[in-house]
């Protein structure tokens, strides 16, 4: 797992790369906050709210997987993970 998911997400750009719903794929814009299940995300033109465990994004080029990532960004800053 990278180090991007350790850090705070919120102002970072983001894309979603794989999701259960294909109208969310290649959606992009900026973290405007983040709770243990969501995404806000500010696309340009409006603000959208993404499940965190139906979507792959990416963040800083690195590619995250929402599943794993499903808790408090204050839980989920400075965990340690597994390396896979």
């Amino acid at each position: 797992m990278s180090q991007i998911t350790i850090l705070p997400w919120i102002s970072r750009k983001i894309q979603v790369t794989d999701s259960t719903d294909p109208t969310l794929v290649g959606m992009s814009g900026m973290v405007l906050d983040e709770t243990r299940r969501t995404i806000l995300v500010n696309t340009g033109s409006k603000e959208v709210t993404l499940a965190k465990d139906t979507i792959r994004f990416t963040i800083d080029d690195e590619e995250i997987d929402g599943t794993l990532v499903g808790q408090r960004p204050e839980e989920r800053i400075g965990k340690a993970y597994r390396r896979s």
